[in-house]
């Protein structure tokens, strides 16, 4: 078989393994700049420009390498090993997102296994966030970190009503943080509801360890459509039977399927409006509500509010 053209990346990569193995075989004290050179089989030369080359590479991999010689003293590279799964996986926006919410918890053994540096430390009174972390914070997401650490129950306020809800954890998606914890009232046969942190009024703790944390919780799915934001109510959509593969995509498995036709009903138990609302939009003709007529009201006013927004700008 003839070779494939092109540079062949087999000797390159094999360098950088060595490298980064010797590397990793001494943690502490380091490995001089000379010994890296020869286990790469490099020439000595002054000023190790070959030897930097591949360690920038190594660190672009998310291996955070630095040099603990004192300054005017001959390098020696220490590789310290954090989850470099982080930058491989995680788009810029959550990496961002996850190390606010690390050095908010106060947690310095997760920021030192993901590699967080002096200059990602937490906003201060007065302070700015930092250029690495360009997000909203909302003024009640400390009190709110503090309680789901310390297991607190929380009291505010929300959409007009007074909440009393034991946190269960709390996450930031798409620049958005959100709550995730059980009301008071639901305790009996506990679902996890989800809270916009920056809608939460007044926002006030309990003691340490006063919320309780069912043994059974029902977790919602990441989808948006099975949130527990607004009160529950079944909507029945219609969709020409080869369009319903698309409705499944956008809002998830049904309740049931029923065929009519040449279409076919979907049915839905509907906790979150906004999320309904948002996906019909973009499915737009391939299906329709079909009852009850709340819902189609619903919609409508959601479209006519939609346009009159469209109208003003």
């Amino acid at each position: 078989m003839a070779k494939v053209p092109g540079r062949d990346q087999r000797g390159p990569m094999e360098r950088l393994v060595r490298i980064a193995a010797v590397l990793q075989a001494y943690p502490q004290s380091g490995v001089s700049a000379a010994r890296l050179d020869r286990v790469a089989g490099f020439p000595a030369s002054p000023g190790h420009d070959q030897l930097k080359r591949e360690i920038r590479h190594l660190e672009r991999q998310g291996w955070r390498i630095e040099n603990i010689a004192p300054a005017g003293s001959p390098a020696v590279y220490r590789m310290t090993t954090v989850d470099n799964r982080l930058r491989v996986r995680l788009t810029l926006g959550q990496q961002a997102a996850l190390r606010r919410a690390v050095l908010l918890a106060d947690r310095g053994d997760l920021a030192q296994r993901l590699g967080l540096t002096d200059d990602d430390a937490p906003v201060t009174a007065g302070g700015t966030v930092p250029a690495a972390v360009q997000v909203a914070v909302p003024e009640a997401l400390g009190p709110v970190v503090d309680a789901v650490r310390d297991q607190r129950v929380l009291r505010f306020g929300y959409k007009g009503s007074p909440r009393v809800v034991h946190p269960e954890s709390v996450r930031s998606q798409d620049g958005v943080w959100y709550l995730r914890g059980v009301e008071d009232r639901d305790l009996a046969d506990p679902v996890v509801k989800t809270f916009v942190v920056s809608r939460m009024l007044d926002v006030a703790s309990g003691e340490a360890h006063s919320a309780q944390v069912p043994p059974q919780v029902r977790h919602p799915e990441l989808h948006p459509m099975s949130w527990e934001i607004d009160p529950p109510v079944e909507v029945t959509l219609r969709a020409p039977a080869g369009y319903a593969p698309d409705v499944r995509r956008w809002l998830g498995e049904p309740l049931g399927v029923v065929a009519d036709g040449a279409d076919v009903l979907l049915r839905y138990r509907v906790t979150h409006r906004a999320a309904l609302h948002a996906r019909l939009v973009e499915l737009d003709d391939r299906v329709r509500i079909d009852g009850p007529p709340e819902a189609q009201a619903d919609l409508v006013a959601f479209l006519t509010a939609a346009r009159g927004a469209g109208a003003d700008r």
